[in-house]
């Protein structure tokens, strides 16, 4: 996966959504050592995690925190080299997304290596 162009990007930012909406720990754990390094990070200014098990316990815990809410992207990722960003949303299906941020990620061979999280709109 070193083909990095809009459509990769593309297929990472999907499959990362992918990972965050995805309720079943197993199924989860798959589809993140699909798409992340094994010496992966995630770093928003609420939680951070490293490694595999970690970063799932923390969309573990953002399941049990908003329960029913689902993650979608906002517009298309942009990115050069090894650095990708884009934004998404949280919220319940068919109301307007109560979280929105954007995120970037390092890339090493076509996968996540490390990803910081911004966000850009919370409730009050």
């Amino acid at each position: 996966m070193t083909n990095l162009n809009n459509a990769h990007m593309s297929k990472l930012v999907d499959l990362y959504i992918a990972v965050w909406n995805e309720p079943d720990a197993a199924r989860r754990a798959g589809l993140i050592e699909e798409l992340w390094t094994a010496d992966a990070s995630y770093r928003d200014p609420l939680m951070q995690g490293d490694g595999h098990a970690a970063i799932s316990q923390l969309v573990a815990a953002v399941h049990e925190r908003f329960p029913g809410f689902r993650f979608s992207r906002i517009g298309a990722a942009d990115f050069h080299g090894d650095h990708l960003r884009f934004s998404w949303a949280l919220g319940l299906d068919d109301e307007e997304a109560m979280i929105k941020g954007t995120d970037y990620a390092v890339l090493q061979e076509g996968r996540l290596r490390s990803v910081t999280g911004f966000l850009d709109q919370v409730p009050a």
